[in-house]
């Protein structure tokens, strides 16, 4: 049975246990529960979205004071607002789903109290996701401008120098990497591969938004010491290994990378990033050691977002993972829905126009790697309607990985991730193996 179609049988026996209620361990607990009308979260067209309100733990005793809501279509458009006051045994609170979307539920409780006293709690639901669509056309020379860099980026030698180092485990070696890249830049990062002779399965690691920052040499080491031939890069032009002096010490514009030419798309900040995480690609594709047949890339957040934009450019990449992936969606408050990161300025025309050209939902109808997506109901760093629009749009067999109670990964709870850790550590230790990427299962089971 191909991937998606476990995919579309179990997603509902997947989310079971993890709608139950919003809280979590770092925040005070409601004295009520909402329960979705359906414990996967997902719903089709025609049903109604919505919660039902039950007693906690210890019961109702006296009834708390009242509760407000607040839905809205896409994190975007209010549809529904209300106030829960407990004045009825049938309490609940739902919408029509008319059509593939993103429901996304604010509770405010005590509605009266003042703003410090709240407790606020989200939650998340989705409509017929596999049917939600782009909001824009991708532009007619997309392929064209893609196209002509890469082969921009082709002309300039790669010219790779190794630095080998102590890599802290004695079946592993390790090196800080350097290569040239356009305009006069580079591409650095760390590589790691068991010690010795031999092909191995490869691994490329792409990382997540902040001002730069060093890369930790466990993110290779471990994987290598697992089997993989890693590369990890960082996204930026600067060193892999410097002391904290050496970042903080960095320019003001880079530390504000997102915002730079965002109008342009031939000196926008991402073509250069992408364009990075190709060479990276080649340059693995490239060594001896390589095995020629597994060459997974990897990534959370901007991670997501460059691994999802590369694997539609890079013909060898075999296998997808990521997580939340930014990028999706770049110009949706144009079109009615929550935009995230990188939060391009899209109210100006220029900026709207630039910013397709770098969004993960324009290259993923490129992609034929076998991929694995997760995303979480409650993200608004990377919203999931436009993850599950990119994931619709990829070709090749695939996964999805609803994390239903998830707000973005940074904050997010363990068990909010298990959804996407559970089958990403499942994918890995196979593929390392050269196996079959076993089925998905329920949760829990």
């Amino acid at each position: 049975m191909p991937i998606r179609l476990y995919n579309r049988l179990l997603l509902c026996a997947i989310a079971a246990p993890l709608l139950v209620s919003g809280s979590t361990q770092q925040q005070p607990s409601l004295p009520f529960v909402l329960k979705p009308y359906k414990a996967c979260g997902i719903y089709e067209v025609g049903d109604k979205v919505g919660w039902t309100v039950e007693p906690g733990p210890s019961g109702w005793g006296r009834p708390p004071a009242p509760f407000s809501y607040v839905i809205k279509k896409n994190n975007h458009d209010v549809i529904k607002s209300g106030r829960v006051s407990w004045q009825t045994t049938d309490l609940r609170f739902d919408v029509a789903g008319n059509e593939p979307e993103m429901v996304y539920v604010t509770i405010t409780w005590p509605a009266e109290a003042e703003p410090r006293n709240q407790i606020r709690r989200v939650f998340g639901a989705v409509v017929a996701p596999t049917k939600l669509r782009p909001a824009q056309p991708r532009p007619r020379d997309f392929d064209a401008f893609w196209k002509s860099k890469i082969k921009m980026l082709e002309d300039i030698p790669m010219n790779p120098v190794l630095t080998p180092k102590d890599s802290g485990k004695p079946d592993v070696e390790y090196a800080t990497i350097q290569m040239d890249h356009i305009n006069g830049a580079h591409v650095y990062g760390q590589l790691a591969k068991p010690k010795g002779e031999g092909k191995f399965p490869a691994l490329v690691i792409y990382q997540w938004a902040s001002p730069p920052y060093p890369l930790q040499k466990s993110w290779v080491t471990d994987r290598a010491a697992e089997g993989w031939l890693v590369l990890n890069i960082e996204p930026h032009d600067v060193l892999p290994d410097g002391p904290p002096s050496y970042y903080r010490a960095l320019p003001i514009e880079l530390k504000n990378y997102a915002g730079i030419s965002q109008d342009d798309r031939d000196k926008c900040y991402f073509l250069q990033m992408y364009l990075a995480d190709y060479r990276a690609v080649d340059y693995i594709a490239g060594r001896a050691d390589w095995n020629g047949k597994t060459l997974v890339v990897n990534g959370t957040s901007m991670g997501g977002q460059q691994s999802l934009c590369v694997a539609g450019l890079h013909p060898k990449i075999t296998h997808l993972i990521v997580e939340e992936p930014s990028g999706c969606d770049i110009d949706a408050d144009l079109y009615g829905r929550q935009a995230g990161y990188p939060n391009f300025q899209t109210k100006n025309p220029k900026v709207a126009e630039t910013a397709p050209y770098f969004d993960a939902i324009n290259f993923a109808s490129h992609i034929r790697a076998t991929s694995l997506v997760a995303m979480g109901f409650v993200d608004t760093v990377a919203p999931p309607t436009g993850i599950w629009t990119a994931y619709n749009q990829i070709r090749g067999r695939k996964e999805a990985a609803p994390m239903f109670e998830a707000p973005h990964n940074n904050t997010a709870t363990r068990a909010q991730q298990l959804p996407y850790s559970d089958r990403a550590t499942a994918w890995l230790n196979a593929l390392v193996k050269g196996q079959r990427i076993p089925p998905p299962r329920p949760f829990g089971s």
